[in-house]
């Protein structure tokens, strides 16, 4: 059978990408605990796979690079080099050059190779260690071990059980080794299960207190592969009995239930030969019971075999019974095609509906309720499959905070929270400018320098705080700082500069920290990397309103600034509440409508310029939307308020008649409407009218500026 390496290399790819990406993340957290030897250990296994892995598929050029870092990590390592900023600094330049190097689009810069390569070369010099050399990076073609490049291929990626026999060298613990943390990596690599050996510990007067004189073994259940495995061991296993042996391949169920009777498990480990096998299973007895009867092996080795003999028949029952999860990469544009078929199918389920309700036809619509929960669970399944998690986003921005902080001479950290969070990729992927960019500002604009945080009885290294949670229909998603906040006078003088207000002019807190949302606005004293090159929170804004999302601004001076986005969870898909006004019909989101009154004119109380309701008690300011979007046509006689709950406060919407729930296929607006205010979408009815989407936020919005204007 042929291979294509082409799909394993796209593999090795897709899998380096997030080896890259959980290296930063160690590499960043190492800076914090230089000397944690767990954070070395890791940072070292990922450069040793990719250094492995690249050299088995052709990355000759990256696998060479690679091998230069993890020298100075071994170093590290055996505690001949300490772990300093510049260290750090420089492998996070080198993990970026690798992920260029890996890029079949990016054109490799020789020169900075070879000055990263240089920089890592002195490290060694300064420590009087020379280089180490890989026989296997130095043929002109690099080749992995012929037995872990047959296990990577077949396993690597499978969830597969191992047998692990370990039986550490006496004296291994005298060159530093802890026994301990070893099982405690294994551990990390999956569930697993340790039985220890306690029959070669001497009387207590032979007793030498540093030797080691247990050995294990050990069930690990693992889709790291075999190679993962053994570098765990890679620093003893010329001194110690190390044994890994596949005993589930992750494939067979029923057929292979009962997996190996417990003799053969005990050969197999070599335990027990063949003959003492043969001359037990002549006899009556239970074969584990003979075999201690004997003497031929002691109890605890049954207890162990048995063990092993349980958890495969575990493992295999469940995989009978629940079929093996498995993930296939998926491009995303071929996610979008297929949730715009399922927004197709919705169209033409509204479709049937309504005709199965005008021509009264029992069969018709039962059919046509059988298909409206069959496209919902279509539509359920289709979106899922578009949600992902924000942390893998929130991640990245780690580096972006710690690179900024030393450019600008500050202390920063980033705290993230919610990262479990998730949302439709392509909302995500469209979200990280705004991030970044907000992000940015809380560190050069918002965050103090050292000197000036301890002047003003802070804590010298500033925060950053990025958080996500739901809220209904909705993602939150919240940056907070701790740094000197806006300064209200720095913005009113700025935007009378502009010409955005007057100097008489008296503005709220709220009004005067809108102003930041201004084209061009900037406090910015000079241009530099990070601001006042006249691109701000404008661009921001309307990238978030692109979302269909809203943005606010809080802040306290001294005590910090709080950027609030709220973003839809899905762009394609909602749940609405159909409205009429005149012969226009419009949709709210759903999850949002708290509930529907009459809206009886006497109970109307115009205060201030504006509308309100007394609903239950409550004054509630409503919106007339005929006059806002200027339809001619004549008010109904029993007008209807529509209320949700908006950013700060419900609010109504005034309309002539609400029609009732409707599952809503959101589709851009034509030219004729793309820019009216209030509006973030149209969708089709079931009758083939066009209905427009409200933007609710915006409305209110809207409409709160005009009331402090009047």
């Amino acid at each position: 059978m042929k291979i294509n390496m082409d799909n394993h290399k796209a593999e090795f790819m897709e899998e380096a990408k997030d080896i890259l990406i959980e290296l930063e993340e160690l590499l960043m957290e190492l800076e914090k605990r230089s000397d944690d030897k767990e954070l070395v250990g890791e940072v070292f296994r990922n450069l040793h796979t990719l250094k492995g892995s690249g050299s088995m598929f052709g990355f000759d050029e990256m696998a060479r690079f690679t091998h230069q870092i993890e020298n100075v990590f071994d170093m590290v390592r055996k505690g001949q080099l300490e772990v300093t900023s510049d260290l750090i600094d420089l492998s996070l330049k080198a993990k970026d050059h690798i992920k260029k190097m890996m890029s079949p689009e990016q054109e490799i810069d020789d020169s900075q190779s070879s000055e990263l390569t240089a920089g890592f070369e002195a490290f060694q010099i300064n420590t009087g260690t020379s280089p180490a050399v890989d026989t296997n990076l130095t043929d002109e073609r690099p080749v992995a071990a012929p037995e872990r490049t047959a296990e990577a291929k077949h396993y690597k990626g499978k969830l597969v059980t191992y047998r692990i026999r370990f039986a550490p060298a006496a004296d291994v613990q005298e060159s530093g080794t802890d026994v301990l943390k070893l099982l405690d990596e294994v551990r990390q690599l999956g569930p697993c299960r340790a039985m220890a050996y306690l029959n070669e510990i001497p009387p207590l007067d032979q007793l030498q207190e540093e030797h080691c004189y247990v050995y294990w073994d050990i069930l690990l259940t693992t889709n790291r592969g075999k190679e993962a495995i053994q570098d765990v061991f890679i620093f003893i296993e010329d001194q110690s009995k190390i044994d890994i042996q596949v005993i589930d391949d992750g494939d067979a169920v029923d057929e292979d239930m009962d997996y190996k009777k417990l003799g053969n498990i005990l050969v197999e480990r070599g335990d027990l030969d063949c003959a003492e096998m043969d001359e037990v299973l002549h006899a009556q007895k239970r074969f584990g019971e003979i075999l201690v009867d004997k003497g031929l092996i002691k109890g605890e080795k049954i207890e162990s075999a048995l063990i092993e003999q349980k958890l495969i028949r575990k493992l295999r029952e469940e995989r009978k019974h629940v079929e093996t999860q498995s993930s296939i990469r998926v491009a995303s544009d071929k996610l979008d095609d297929m949730v715009d078929l399922v927004g197709e199918l919705v169209i033409m389920q509204s479709n049937l509906n309504q005709i199965s309700t005008q021509l009264k036809n029992r069969d018709l619509m039962r059919i046509s309720k059988m298909a409206n929960r069959l496209i919902w669970d279509l539509r359920e399944k289709s979106m899922d499959m578009r949600m992902s998690p924000i942390g893998n986003t929130f991640s990245r921005y780690k580096r972006l905070v710690r690179d900024l902080s030393i450019e600008l001479g500050k202390d920063v950290e980033l705290i993230t929270e919610g990262g479990d969070t998730e949302l439709d990729k392509t909302i995500l992927d469209r979200l990280d400018g705004p991030l970044v960019h907000i992000i940015r500002n809380s560190v050069g604009h918002g965050i103090e320098l050292p000197e000036e945080r301890e002047a003003a009885g802070k804590n010298k290294n500033g925060t950053i705080l990025l958080s996500a949670s739901h809220s209904g229909p909705h993602i939150i998603i919240v940056i907070k700082d701790d740094g000197a906040g806006i300064n209200g006078e720095a913005v009113k003088i700025r935007a009378i500069e502009r010409g955005l207000i007057k100097k008489e002019d008296e503005l709220s807190e709220k009004e005067l920290l809108n102003l930041i949302f201004e084209p061009g606005f900037s406090t910015a004293e000079s241009v530099t990397n990070v601001s006042g090159r006249g691109v701000g929170m404008d661009v921001v804004k309307k990238n978030v309103e692109s979302l269909r999302g809203f943005i606010s601004l809080a802040s306290r001076p001294s005590e910090g600034t709080m950027v609030t986005l709220k973003i839809p969870l899905t762009l394609v898909i909602i749940e609405g509440l159909l409205l009429r006004i005149g012969t226009e019909n419009f949709i709210i989101p759903l999850s949002i409508v708290e509930r529907v009154v009459e809206l009886k004119r006497s109970s109307g109380d115009n205060a201030g310029g504006g509308n309100f309701a007394n609903v239950r008690g409550q004054l509630i300011p409503y919106i007339i939307l005929r006059d806002h979007f200027g339809i001619e046509a004549e008010a109904a006689e029993n007008e209807q308020i529509v209320i949700v709950e908006g950013p700060e406060q419900k609010v109504g919407f005034v309309v002539d008649r609400v029609i009732g729930e409707h599952q809503t296929v959101i589709k851009s607006l034509g030219n004729v409407y793309k820019n009216v205010e209030g509006l973030s979408g149209a969708t089709i009815l079931g009758d083939g009218n066009i209905a427009l989407i409200l933007d609710a936020d915006r409305l209110i919005s809207l409409a709160e500026h005009e009331r402090h204007k009047s």
